[in-house]
């Protein structure tokens, strides 16, 4: 009788992982379709200015000439 009792425990244990499995997968597809739904593929525009990588902002010229000591 106690092996009829394992063996019914074992299956209910296993169904429920199986239920519990597929929430994990469907949870992560979920989220896996959302995030791509969210990224934005387009590029950068191309105004920005030589030398830069787009992160940098562009900043206003030095008062002093080239040969000029910093005062």
């Amino acid at each position: 009788m106690d092996d009829d009792l394992s063996r019914s425990n074992r299956r209910n244990s296993h169904l429920i992982l199986g239920i519990f499995a597929g929430i994990v997968a469907i949870a992560i597809i979920a989220a896996f379709a959302a995030t791509i739904h969210g990224l934005d593929t387009r590029q950068t525009s191309n105004d920005v200015p030589l030398g830069t990588i787009g992160l940098a902002h562009p900043h206003p010229p030095l008062d002093k000439g080239p040969q000029e000591p910093v005062r």
